[in-house]
């Protein structure tokens, strides 16, 4: 892997172990500048450890990282000033305010010209200027925590999952403050746990297992490489459904809200297992056919089990 100005950040045979554990083993990739880049990985896969070492928080067993061209082993007080960092479960001082939180974070960085008003605008916390810290729900602390990220106006955002624990319209709002930081030509790294995230806001996904790069994307191209595949959902099914569709060979499993979820290769596979259903006299109250998303990617490739919206990924 050849340096490129176009690249933000080069990993390049990164190595990290532990005693003789190889927590990251022999990765590579690139991200490109201006791009929304996330790394997903199960608990224990390595993806912590990566991000932190190209952040310069841990140093690689071996291998080489350069982060805006620079080595990150070597440049560290150079790169830090260029960069800027969300860790997971950002929080900050209860009892100072909003555009006060900013001016501290601004000073630690001796940066005497943040716009911390235009800052405050692109998280939309103009309502909340005066507000405590103390006082902000968890999506509005999260949004406040983006903005501390971006004091020093850095070239590349690292984002430790940024929408953990936030209901769906925090979620969202957080998602529509990436948005327009990407528009704004940032370079952002991602992790989440959170598969619609990534496949709504990255240019490109990686995702890491034991250690190893498993495969990497934009979401469209990781979906159609490997999972070729539809999901048929049963709704509102009788007790039968399930074993006729088992003994058609099929491997039907129930979702939370009891439907029963099918994977089919061919499109006339549908009209064969609902041909069966009806001649056996069981019932069912309508069906979905959908292509495979994200989510079951991630499942395939790193053999994890779900909650239902989300991964259990650090």
């Amino acid at each position: 892997m050849t340096q490129n100005s176009e690249y933000a950040i080069e990993v390049t045979n990164l190595t990290k172990s532990y005693k003789d554990f190889p927590a990251v083993d022999d990765i590579s990739f690139t991200v490109r500048k201006g791009e929304v880049f996330a790394l997903l990985g199960p608990n224990g896969a390595g993806k912590t450890t990566t991000v932190e070492i190209i952040n310069t928080i841990r140093k690689p067993t071996s291998g080489k990282v350069t982060l805006l061209g620079m080595d990150v082993t070597k440049k560290k007080y150079k790169i830090i000033p260029r960069i800027g960092v969300l860790p997971q479960g950002f929080s900050s001082f209860d009892r100072i305010t909003v555009k006060e939180t900013l001016q501290y974070y601004s000073r630690l960085f001796r940066n005497k010209n943040t716009d911390i008003n235009g800052l405050i605008e692109l998280v939309n916390l103009k309502d909340k200027v005066k507000e405590q810290y103390k006082n902000l729900s968890g999506g509005l602390q999260q949004r406040l925590g983006i903005a501390v990220a971006l004091v020093n106006d850095p070239e590349v955002v690292f984002l430790d999952e940024p929408t953990t624990g936030l209901d769906p319209r925090a979620r969202r709002e957080v998602w529509k403050v990436l948005l327009d930081l990407k528009e704004k030509g940032k370079t952002i790294f991602l992790t989440t746990h959170y598969m619609e995230e990534a496949e709504l806001l990255a240019d490109t996904v990686a995702i890491i297992a034991k250690g190893k790069i498993k495969t990497m994307g934009s979401p469209g191209e990781l979906i159609e490489n490997n999972a070729n595949y539809m999901v048929a959902m049963l709704k509102s099914v009788d007790e039968n459904v399930f074993e006729i569709v088992r003994k058609m060979g099929l491997s039907p499993a129930y979702d939370s809200r009891g439907h029963i979820n099918v994977r089919l290769t061919h499109t006339d596979d549908v009209r064969k297992m609902l041909n069966t259903i009806k001649k056996s006299g069981a019932s069912f109250s309508g069906i979905d056919v959908r292509k495979p998303n994200l989510e079951e990617v991630f499942l395939k490739l790193t053999d994890e089990t779900f909650q239902e919206g989300s991964i259990g990924i650090t």
